[in-house]
């Protein structure tokens, strides 16, 4: 018996929409954003740009694009192709793209991802933006999961690369700014998930099917998801290797900024969160962050998620002032909220000064001594400064 074929889904994403599919626990794209405008359905085994690139597995995801490892049919090389969804115009990458490769010599950005080609593409969901790049390895946040040093992982490990490797790693994607900001560009978007490995590649590939919740077949979507696997890197990781800066999804020329940057939220620095000013050191600001990230394996500001971007804004701000001090006058006039948590005097509410957190801290450390003979009792712990001072100000201990 034969049935008709679902509804055209709708290009954007109400708040009504009803689901189409069934849902998925494979990490991959968000099938319901393989609609008009959206993700175009990539299957294994599929032909691009008259049959030149043929695709072999899938190497990542974004919010506006997937990205998959293909064979240059005609020239028999690896490539990494994104596909941009069907409402990218992704003029200004493409731009900024093809600007380093006429303009930067190659030895100078040897540490920036290449752009080998450019096509378009016309699918259920539109027409589609296609950069063909050299492929990488796994990305500086996958990585340091993969060094020997780690595995088996054991509960609690802190997990971070080895200090020389950490150091290669912030010297190359140094590297990799300074030519771009010679050139006066800015990344925008500087983040260990955008600095890669080099590779060696490999075909294999794991997929999720994909069902309609009516069990109809489905144009927009492709029949099954595929999860994004990272190449793997071509030299011992913690030995000598090479990185590059890639996706140049959020650059732009510091002559034309955008106003609204896709830098992570614990990578901005303060005056685009208050004022909204995108500097041209804003990647310099995400390098020291990023430095930080490398070096101990843990982020310098942690940015917990709110529906309300008001208060997300800040607990941003009161980690950066925690991290390194108090903000100048001139941003601390531009926080609408900063009376919710300073008195007048611009001191914190409910916090230690420096000198009594310190007097706090050497108590801490007297008393967690490793030699338990050495521990003091509680008749000395009450002699302490910290609240020996107390009886002095009130007559009487609290």
């Amino acid at each position: 018996m034969q049935t008709s074929p679902p509804p055209t889904p709708p290009s954007s994403a109400p708040d009504d929409r009803e689901w189409r599919f069934k849902k998925m626990t494979s990490p991959c794209e968000w099938i319901e954003d393989y609609q008009p405008g959206g993700y175009h359905p990539v299957h294994l085994g599929d032909v691009f740009k008259n049959g030149q690139y043929k695709i072999l597995r899938k190497l990542g995801e974004g919010s506006y694009s997937t990205v998959w490892l293909a064979r240059d049919l005609w020239t028999s090389k690896y490539v990494a192709i994104k596909i941009l969804v069907g409402s990218s115009e992704a003029t200004s990458e493409l731009q900024i793209l093809r600007y380093i490769t006429q303009n930067a010599p190659t030895e100078g950005s040897q540490h920036i991802t290449q752009l080998v080609d450019y096509f378009e593409h016309c699918g259920p969901n539109g027409v589609h933006k296609c950069l063909v790049f050299e492929p990488m390895g796994p990305s500086v946040n996958t990585m340091v999961e993969e060094l020997p040093q780690f595995k088996p992982r054991k509960w609690g490990m802190k997990v971070r690369y080895p200090p020389q490797m950490a150091k290669n790693i912030l010297k190359q994607s140094l590297q990799a700014l300074k030519v771009l900001h010679e050139y006066g560009i800015a990344h925008g978007g500087f983040q260990p998930g955008n600095i890669f490995f080099e590779r060696r590649c490999t075909s294999n590939s794991i997929s999720a099917p994909v069902q309609r919740l009516d069990g109809k077949q489905d144009k927009w979507a492709p029949r099954y998801l595929c999860i994004a696997k990272p190449l793997v890197p071509s030299t011992p990781c913690n030995q000598g290797f090479k990185i590059k800066l890639a996706d140049m999804g959020g650059a732009f020329f510091f002559t034309d900024p955008p106003k609204k940057p896709v830098t992570p939220l614990g990578l901005r620095p303060p005056e685009l969160i208050l004022t909204g000013e995108v500097h041209r050191t804003i990647d310099i600001w995400s390098f020291g962050c990023l430095t930080f990230q490398i070096v101990t394996g843990q982020p310098l500001i942690c940015v917990p998620w709110y529906d309300s971007e008001s208060y997300q804004d800040d607990d941003h701000l009161l980690s950066l002032t925690a991290c390194l001090g108090a903000l100048p006058d001139k941003l601390y006039r531009e926080w609408k909220n900063s009376s919710l948590y300073f008195t007048p005097e611009g001191k914190l509410f409910n916090y230690l000064e420096e000198q009594e957190a310190h007097q706090v801290k050497t108590l801490i450390r007297w008393i967690l001594q490793y030699d338990p003979a050495a521990r003091p009792s509680p008749a000395e712990v009450l002699l302490h400064p910290w609240f020996s001072q107390d009886e002095t100000k009130s007559g009487t201990f609290k």
